[in-house]
C-alpha cells in the first residue's frame, strides 16, 4: 500500500475512452495531481464482430504509453487499471491486456459489471455532498450501470446492474443517418426501455447522480463551456427538462453542427445523440426531476480503495 504523500495512478479503460487519475495519497483520501481523458473508441465494432479491431487496439495502446510516461514523470509508486464492457465482450481481450501490461507495468483487470457498478458508486460520490438514498448511473460506450445505495458517512451499495445499452453499442447497432431518423431514434429508445424494464427499481425519493463522459458532456453543453472545466461540471445540476431539450436539439443537428457546439468534444459528437437518450430514459426510469453531475467514477473508486489503508 502507498504511504501518505506518495502518488498512485488508476486507469479506467472503457469502450469509448481511457481515463487516468494520478493522485496523492492522504489520510482523507486521494487528492488529484493529474487527470486525463482520451477517446480511443476501443469498442469500435465490438457489438457486431465481438472482436477488438486492430486500429482500435493500436489507438488505445498508444494512449496507455502516453499515460505511462505521465506516471513515470510524476513518480507514481502504485498503479491499478481496469477494463470494462469492450474487454468483457470481445475476443482477443486477453492479448490486449498482456500488451497493456507491457506498456503500463501492470495488467488491467477485466471487471464484471457488478464490480464496475460498485466502483462507479464509490467514485461518483467523491467530492459531492449527496447523502441518504442515492442512485448513481454511468453511461459508458458499451454498457450503462445503475447502482442504488445509501450514503451516510460511508457509501453502501444495495443493488447494482450493468445493462448492455452503451452509447457506442446502440449507435453502431441502429444509427445509419445524419442526423438520425425518427425511426432510428425509436429503435434506440426501444432497446433502452427494454433493458431498463429488467433493471431493479429503487423505492422512495432518491438523489440521482450521473457520471462519465455522456453526462459530463451534456453538462458542459448546457453550461456552454469553451473548454472543459471539471470544477464547474462536478456537482452541477441538470434538470430533466433540460436533458430532454438537449436530447432533442442534438438529435436534430447534423454531425458537422454537433461538432461545433460549445462544450462538446468533437470525437464524442457522433454517439452523444444516443447517450443523451440513455440519460433521458434513465431519469424517467428513476423518476428524478434532476440529476447531480459527477466528473468522477471508476478511476476515483479505485483510487479510494488504493489509499484507504495507508502504510
Amino acid at each position: 500500500m502507498p504511504s501518505a504523500g506518495e502518488r498512485v495512478a488508476t486507469l479506467d479503460i472503457g469502450t469509448n475512452s481511457v481515463l487516468l487519475l494520478i493522485a496523492e495519497a492522504t489520510a482523507t483520501g486521494p487528492r488529484a495531481v493529474l487527470e486525463r481523458a482520451t477517446i480511443t473508441r476501443l469498442g469500435e465494432g465490438v457489438d457486431r464482430t465481438r472482436t477488438l479491431a486492430p486500429a482500435a487496439r493500436a489507438r488505445t495502446l498508444e494512449c496507455l504509453a502516453r499515460y505511462a510516461e505521465d506516471m513515470r514523470r510524476l513518480g507514481v509508486v502504485a498503479c491499478r487499471a481496469v477494463g470494462t464492457s469492450a474487454l468483457r465482450d470481445a475476443a482477443g481481450g486477453g492479448d490486449f491486456t498482456r500488451e497493456a501490461e507491457a506498456v503500463l507495468g501492470v495488467a488491467p483487470e477485466v471487471i464484471a459489471g457488478e464490480r464496475e457498478a460498485a466502483l462507479t458508486f464509490r467514485g461518483a460520490l467523491s467530492g459531492l455532498s449527496a447523502r441518504g438514498a442515492v442512485s448513481v448511473f454511468d453511461v459508458g460506450g458499451g454498457s450503462t450501470e445503475i447502482v442504488h445505495g445509501t450514503r451516510d458517512g460511508t457509501a453502501h451499495v444495495d443493488t447494482a446492474v450493468s445493462l448492455d445499452i452503451g452509447s457506442v453499442r446502440l449507435f453502431e447497432r441502429h444509427v445509419r443517418s445524419d442526423p438520425p431518423t425518427a425511426a432510428e431514434l425509436m429503435r434506440v429508445r426501444a432497446d433502452i426501455d427494454a433493458a431498463l424494464a429488467a433493471a431493479p427499481r429503487a423505492t422512495g425519493e432518491r438523489v440521482l447522480v450521473g457520471v462519465a463522459g455522456t453526462v459530463t458532456t451534456l453538462a458542459a453543453v448546457a453550461l456552454e463551456l469553451d473548454s472543459y472545466d471539471p470544477a464547474r461540471v462536478h456537482g452541477s445540476v441538470l434538470s430533466r427538462e433540460r436533458a430532454e431539450e438537449l436530447a432533442r436539439k442534438l438529435a436534430a443537428l447534423p454531425l458537422t453542427e454537433r461538432k461545433a457546439l460549445r462544450g462538446l468534444e468533437p470525437k464524442r459528437a457522433d454517439v452523444i445523440v444516443v447517450g443523451s437518450l440513455i440519460v433521458e430514459r434513465v431519469m424517467h426510469f428513476i423518476g428524478a426531476r434532476e440529476l447531480i453531475v459527477s466528473d468522477r467514477g471508476v478511476r476515483w473508486g479505485l483510487a479510494e480503495e488504493l489509499v484507504a489503508t495507508l502504510s
